[in-house]
């Protein structure tokens, strides 16, 4: 689900200033044991895609989380690291929770997940306000102005 924000507010010169913003929510699951859910046919085919997006996301972050300048992050090798490519590698703050099972049953699947996390969690990413073209010119404007009319006491 992506969410799109939009605001507006007034700047000290009386004119108007919009900011807009996106918000995108992805539920990842967790990988799919063929064993445990017994998949066959289309659950099968679909079952096989989710781990394939998985394993390239896992892909994306160890990239991501290593920080080597001019290394390839792979995130045309799947259509979820497409969509969240903004999100883990761009101009954008991040989120993950990372939910896991206190069951013995699940360690493996609660590892993968902790590693996951872990890794996510080293990314940095450099975000800044994307300002229209426009606006730059009125902040300028504006700074100008006040520094201007400002007086020495």
């Amino acid at each position: 689900m992506t969410l799109f924000v939009d605001s507006t507010y007034k700047m000290v010169d009386g004119s108007s200033m919009a900011r807009y913003g996106k918000m995108l929510f992805v539920d990842l699951a967790g990988s799919e044991r063929l064993k445990k859910t017994r998949s066959s046919g289309d659950m099968l085919k679909e079952t096989g895609n989710i781990n394939r997006s998985l394993f390239t996301l896992g892909k994306v972050i160890a990239a991501l989380a290593e920080g080597k300048k001019g290394d390839l992050v792979p995130y045309r090798e799947s259509m979820l690291t497409k969509l969240l490519m903004e999100s883990i590698g761009g101009n954008s703050l991040a989120l993950m929770i990372a939910c896991i099972s206190p069951s013995s049953s699940t360690v493996d699947e609660t590892l993968s997940t902790l590693y996951y996390a872990t890794c996510t969690k080293t990314i940095v990413n450099v975000t800044y306000v994307n300002i229209d073209e426009k606006d730059k010119v009125q902040i300028a404007f504006n700074q100008s102005h006040l520094v201007e009319n400002s007086s020495p006491v």
